[in-house]
C-alpha cells in the first residue's frame, strides 16, 4: 500500500461533523491545514458543499421522497447493517424539524449510554411505528461513511481509508464508547484510525496557531482548564504547562472529567419545554405534554432560535411555530415568541450561574425521560466545573506550586470550545466565574473558531505524531482496576494500569498470579477511576489495592477470553491449568489492551476481548427477573402515555396499593 498523502482530522460531533486535512510534505510543520467542505443534500436533489455536516439522519416513509431526489455525486453504498435511502446532513436536520419520529440525532451521546445495548436497533428513539431503526453504532458509522465517500469522490487517487486519519472523542468517553467508535469507523471502511481526546485537540489547535510565541504566553500559565461544551457533552480537562532546565515547554494533560451528558442539547431542550408551555397557554388549553416525537420537532426550532438569539447581532425575538397534524395541519398551527432576554436568562443563569466554588451539582436523577438519554440532573455547568476542579486539587496544587492544602487551586488559563462559546455573553460569564473563584483575573486563550477547532487540532496532533509539532503528554486518561469481589461487600480494587501511563508501556503485576483452566472461558471484571487519590487518600500506582468506593469507581463491561491449549495436549487433558499474570498497556489508538501471560513462558499470551454488547456469557451470571416485571412495565408505559391527569391518578392508586 502506498504511503498516505494526507493527514485527516475528523470531529465526529453530537450536533455536527467536521473534517480538516493537510498534505504530508517534507516541511510538514508549515503544511497548511484546511477544512474539507462536505457534499450533502440540502433539499430534493440539491447538493452543496459545507464545512459542517449536521450529525442527523432522516428515515423517509415509503414513497415520501423520490429516489431521484436522494442522488449524491457518488453512488451511495450504506455500511453493512444500515438501511437504504437514508438522508444524512443538513436536509435530514431540516426534515426532522417538520416530520415526527423519523430523525436520528445525538448518536454520539447514545454511544456512551451504558444502560442500553448500543449495537441494537433503537434509533430513532420514540420513532414512528413504521420507521426502520438502526443502532447508535450504525448511525455513527453512517456519518463516517458519508465523509469517506465524499472524500473519495474528490480524491479518487488518495482514498480516505489510505490516509493518516484521527477521529476525536470526548476525554470522558470510557473504554466501551471508545471501542464502539472504533467499531463504527471500521464499519465505515476506516480500519486504521487513531483516537484523540477533544479537549486535547482544542489545545493542539491553539498551539499550532501560537508555535512561535507559545512558550512566552504560557510562562505565567502553569495550569489551563479546557472547557469544551459540545452538543451533547461537557468535556473538561486540565493541561499543565511546564518548562525544562533548558527552558523547553512541555504540555501534559493531568486531569479529565467524568462523562457529563450536558451540552447545547440540554439548553435546546430547556427552551423547547418553555416553548411547549407557552404553546399550550397561547391556545388557552390545559397544559398537555408533547410526545417525544413532537418535542424532537420543537427542539429543532429552539436550537435555531438559541443560535440566533445568542449571536452578536441578535434580534429581540424569534418566532417558534408548531404545525398541526392530519386534517388539523393548518387549523392546529400555533406560534409563540422567544425573546433574547429569556434565552440569555436561561443560558446564563440556568447553565452558567455565578455559583460559589463550594457549590456542587444536584445528584438527583434527571426527570428528562423522553429521549432515553441519562442527562445530568443539574444543568449548571458552573457547578460541574467546580466539582471537577475539586476532584483534581492535588495535581492542580502541584502544577501551581501551592503547598497549603487548604488553599483552592484554580487554573490561571482558560481555553473554551464549543458552539455555545460563539456567544460573547457566555464566554464572559465563564471567565468571570473562574476569576471570582481565583480571586484574580484568569487569562483566556483565544479560539477564533469553536465550531471546527477540534478537527483542526486533530490534524495538528497528526503532525505531532510525526515529530512536526509539540506533542501533549499525559498517557492514560483514567486508571484501570481489577475488581476482586467479596461476598456481601463492595470488594477490593487492584490497580492494573495507573492514570498517566504512556501508550505502549506494558504494565505487568509480577507479584500477582492467577491459576486458570485451559479450554474454559475466563472473565475479569474491571473498574476505572479518573481520581488522583482513592479510599483513605491512597495514591494511585500500579499494584496498589484499595477498598471499592462506588463514588470513586465506575464499572466496565468484563474482559473475556478462553485460554486455548496446544491441540492434542488439550484434548488429552481438558482440565489442564496454567499460571498467568495480567499485562496491560495503553494502545496507540487510545484503548486498553489486556493479556494473560504465562508465568512460565512469556511468549504464550492470550488477549482478553472486551465485551461491549452487555451479553451474558454464562447462564449463572444472568440476572433473575422479578416476578412482577411485566406488571411494572405496564405501569411505566401507562405513566408516560395517555392523559396526564389520569396518569397521575392511576399512579397514585398503584403506589398506595404497594405502600
Amino acid at each position: 500500500m502506498a504511503s498516505p498523502r494526507f493527514l485527516v482530522g475528523i470531529d465526529l460531533g453530537t450536533t455536527n461533523t467536521v473534517v480538516a486535512y493537510c498534505e504530508i510534505t517534507d516541511n510538514l510543520e508549515q503544511s497548511e491545514v484546511s477544512l474539507f467542505d462536505i457534499d450533502q443534500l440540502i433539499g430534493p436533489g440539491e447538493v452543496v458543499r459545507k464545512p459542517l455536516l449536521p450529525s442527523f439522519r432522516y428515515h423517509p416513509a415509503v414513497g415520501q421522497i423520490s429516489p431521484s431526489d436522494l442522488t449524491l455525486p457518488w453512488e451511495n453504498e450504506p455500511v453493512s447493517g444500515d438501511i437504504s435511502n437514508v438522508i444524512v446532513g443538513e436536509w435530514a436536520r431540516e426534515l426532522g424539524a417538520k416530520v415526527e419520529g423519523r430523525q436520528v440525532s445525538s448518536a454520539k451521546s447514545w454511544l456512551s449510554h451504558q444502560a442500553v445495548d448500543r449495537s441494537s436497533d433503537i434509533l430513532p428513539w420514540a420513532g414512528a411505528q413504521d420507521v426502520d431503526k438502526v443502532s447508535p453504532v450504525i448511525a455513527s458509522a453512517s456519518y463516517l461513511n458519508h465523509i469517506r465517500q465524499a472524500w473519495n469522490y474528490r480524491h479518487p487517487s488518495n482514498k480516505l481509508e489510505d490516509q493518516d486519519v484521527v477521529v476525536t472523542v470526548p476525554a470522558s468517553f470510557d473504554e466501551t464508547a471508545r471501542k464502539l467508535t472504533l467499531e463504527a469507523a471500521e464499519l465505515a471502511g476506516l480500519k486504521k484510525i487513531v483516537l484523540l481526546e477533544e479537549p486535547q485537540a482544542v489545545c493542539y489547535d491553539w498551539y499550532a496557531r501560537h508555535q512561535q510565541t507559545a512558550a512566552d504566553e504560557l510562562k505565567e500559565l502553569p495550569l489551563i482548564l479546557v472547557c469544551d461544551v459540545g452538543g451533547g457533552t461537557t468535556d473538561l480537562s486540565l493541561i499543565e504547562a511546564s518548562f525544562s532546565s533548558q527552558n523547553e515547554l512541555a504540555l501534559d494533560r493531568i486531569g479529565v472529567g467524568e462523562h457529563l451528558m450536558l451540552g447545547g442539547d440540554n439548553l435546546d431542550l430547556a427552551l423547547a419545554h418553555l416553548a411547549e408551555s407557552r404553546l399550550s397557554q397561547n391556545k388557552g388549553e390545559q397544559s398537555k405534554k408533547l410526545t417525544a416525537a413532537s418535542l424532537t420537532k420543537l427542539i429543532q426550532q429552539t436550537r435555531k432560535a438559541k443560535e440566533n438569539l445568542l449571536s452578536a447581532n441578535a434580534p429581540e425575538e424569534v418566532k417558534i411555530t408548531m404545525l398541526g397534524s392530519g386534517s388539523k395541519l393548518l387549523g392546529g398551527t400555533k406560534s409563540i415568541g422567544l425573546s433574547k432576554q429569556e434565552v440569555h436568562q436561561i443560558a446564563l443563569d440556568g447553565f452558567f450561574p455565578l455559583s460559589d466554588f463550594s457549590e456542587v451539582p444536584d445528584k438527583r436523577r434527571s426527570a428528562v425521560v423522553e429521549f432515553g438519554l441519562p442527562y445530568v440532573a443539574d444543568p449548571a455547568v458552573s457547578k460541574h466545573v467546580a466539582e471537577f476542579l475539586t476532584t483534581h486539587q492535588q495535581v492542580s496544587r502541584a502544577a501551581l506550586g501551592i503547598e497549603d492544602d487548604k488553599q483552592n487551586a484554580i487554573p490561571v488559563g482558560l481555553l473554551l470550545n464549543g458552539g455555545v462559546f460563539n456567544s460573547e455573553l457566555v464566554t464572559e460569564r465563564v471567565t468571570t466565574l473562574l476569576s471570582d473563584w481565583r480571586g484574580a483575573p484568569v487569562t483566556v486563550l483565544d479560539n477564533p473558531h469553536p465550531d471546527w477547532s477540534v478537527a483542526l487540532g486533530a490534524v495538528a496532533f497528526g503532525k505531532a505524531r510525526r515529530g512536526a509539532q509539540l506533542k501533549i503528554g499525559g498517557g492514560a486518561a483514567r486508571s484501570y482496576f481489577l475488581h476482586l469481589q467479596e461476598k456481601n461487600k463492595m470488594g477490593k480494587a487492584l490497580c492494573l494500569l495507573a492514570k498517566g501511563t504512556e501508550e505502549g508501556h506494558e504494565i505487568r503485576l509480577s507479584g500477582r498470579r492467577f491459576s486458570l483452566t485451559l479450554g474454559e472461558p475466563v472473565r475479569f471484571n474491571l473498574l476505572t477511576s479518573t481520581h488522583d487519590t482513592l479510599t483513605n487518600n491512597t495514591a494511585i500506582q500500579n499494584g496498589v489495592m484499595v477498598d471499592v468506593d462506588p463514588d470513586l469507581f465506575a464499572p466496565l463491561p468484563p474482559y473475556i477470553t478462553t485460554l486455548e491449549g496446544e491441540g492434542a495436549e488439550l484434548q488429552a487433558n481438558q482440565k489442564e491449568r496454567v499460571e498467568v499474570q495480567l499485562a496491560c498497556q495503553l494502545t496507540e489508538v487510545g484503548t486498553l489492551k489486556m493479556e494473560c501471560v504465562s508465568a512460565e513462558d512469556d511468549s504464550k499470551r492470550w488477549e482478553l476481548e472486551f465485551e461491549v454488547r452487555n451479553k451474558q456469557t454464562d447462564d449463572s451470571e444472568q440476572v433473575k427477573l422479578h416476578p412482577k416485571l411485566n406488571e411494572c412495565k405496564e405501569l411505566i408505559a401507562r405513566l408516560y402515555s395517555g392523559n396526564k391527569k389520569k396518569r397521575g391518578k392511576q399512579r397514585d392508586q398503584n403506589l398506595s396499593q404497594r405502600s
